[in-house]
């Protein structure tokens, strides 16, 4: 058996590993090795951890569908919270997901002054957004948390898709900002 460290790993920008076989203790150890303050995204479903590097062209399409839509939030006089790429983890279902954004906004009083959040007791984001230009969304992993929207933009698209019975329909406006 060989045995890397993390820091002899390089994933250029628009690549992504996937590793096999990786247990929930080492999904957790490998999150607290790459730090909170890092480039890359994970997602890790049942033993299959991904790390991804975005491109610049990924984080420029995030940030203005994100500024598009805090902008629509406050027009509407919605609170709401964006928690970025924060890990969201079920040590029960073996999921775990950075979106590239995510929104707190029907359950936003819940978690407001929350320092730290707990899948097993704290509600899910509202809506997770997702651009993928080198990866793939997880539309399952978002599923089984029970994330309720999932935005993802492919090509010149932004789809939506609202949690209906365990499965995401995609739907063709957000009943909140209807019209």
């Amino acid at each position: 058996m060989v045995t890397l460290q993390l820091r002899q790993l390089n994933i250029p920008p628009g690549q992504r590993l996937l590793l096999r076989d990786v247990s929930w203790a080492e999904f957790e150890a490998i999150l607290g090795e790459l730090g909170e303050h890092r480039g890359s995204r994970i997602a890790y479903d049942s033993g299959v951890l991904e790390i991804m590097a975005p491109l610049p062209e990924h984080e420029a399409d995030k940030e203005i569908i994100s500024d598009l839509l805090k902008a629509l939030l406050e027009e509407l006089n919605t609170e709401f919270l964006t928690l970025g790429s924060t890990p969201f983890k079920n040590t029960e279902m073996l999921k775990g997901i950075e979106p590239d954004q995510c929104f707190y906004i029907q359950n936003e009083a819940v978690v407001r002054g929350k320092k730290r959040l707990d899948m097993a007791t704290d509600p899910p984001p509202d809506l997770a957004l997702e651009i993928d230009i080198t990866s793939r969304t997880h539309p399952e992993t978002y599923a089984a948390l029970g994330v309720p929207e999932l935005w993802r933009r492919a090509g010149e698209r932004i789809q939506i898709y609202q949690l209906q019975a365990g499965q995401y329909g995609e739907v063709t406006e957000n009943p909140a900002f209807a019209g």
